[in-house]
């Protein structure tokens, strides 16, 4: 489910659940443990997924099959994966070489850094496309990264973008030409910072991300429940169910 390698001072955690990286339970419990472990052995992460695909997001035919306890334990599991991933001692880069839909574009979102392969992929918050409200908590994420105008046509339309203008709206901050040179670039960023002053590096990197941080400070606030109601709402099964059906043809 995760493969896991060491870069020098750089750990490597590598989403591998085929065929898409969708999120289950599973997978979200196996990466809050990896990012924590990491963030105790070593000095700078890296999130990545195989070549053409970062995660396809959450995985909605077996979160289907959830009940409402199941789905809020779901829902708080990968709260708590996005509140590793921010509060993570250490630095965290994304290298998305593909696709990074829903699930996987929040993930990124937490990360201190994400580089992206060129190319013809796509890379956003689809919810509204799939019936989804966006919790609050993201909302937020993705407005500290490209402002609250673009946020908003962003989350309003679920728009899917391209590598270049996901880098010229500030969704990504770099682009690299191939899905397989990704991974070298994240870790590349990451040597460059532990570079420095370790001591003033990490505590102005803590100053730069307390409010981002800050969004976690009172986990009953989340939404999980709100999220969790406007999942089993009518409208959002009958179109979650349209979209199973188009992934059932596509199969």
């Amino acid at each position: 489910m995760l493969e896991i390698t060491d870069r020098g001072d750089v750990r490597v955690i590598r989403m591998a659940r085929p065929p898409v990286n969708a999120l289950n339970p599973q997978l979200v419990d196996a990466l809050i443990e990896a990012v924590a472990t990491a963030g105790r052995e070593a000095q700078a992460i890296v999130l990545t997924g195989r070549e053409g695909l970062f995660s396809a997001g959450l995985d909605v035919v077996e979160l289907m099959a959830l009940d409402r306890d199941g789905m809020s334990r779901f829902w708080c599991a990968f709260f708590r994966l996005l509140e590793a991933v921010a509060r993570s001692p250490v630095p965290v880069a994304a290298a998305i070489g593909g696709h990074s839909p829903a699930g996987g574009a929040v993930m990124a979102l937490f990360c201190d850094y994400r580089v992206m392969a060129a190319g013809d992929y796509r890379i956003g918050l689809n919810e509204t496309q799939v019936g989804l409200v966006v919790p609050p908590l993201i909302q937020k994420a993705l407005v500290r990264l490209v402002g609250p105008h673009r946020a908003e046509r962003m989350l309003v339309a679920g728009a899917m973008m391209g590598p270049k203008d996901a880098r010229a709206v500030g969704l990504v901050d770099a682009l690299e030409d191939e899905p397989a040179t990704v991974v070298e670039a994240a870790v590349a960023w990451c040597e460059q910072h532990l570079a420095l002053p370790r001591h003033a590096m990490l505590g102005n990197r803590q100053l730069a991300r307390a409010d981002l941080c800050a969004l976690f400070d009172d986990f009953s606030e989340l939404g999980v429940e709100a999220f969790v109601t406007g999942w089993f709402s009518e409208p959002t099964q009958t179109t979650l169910g349209q979209v199973l059906a188009r992934l059932g043809k596509k199969g």
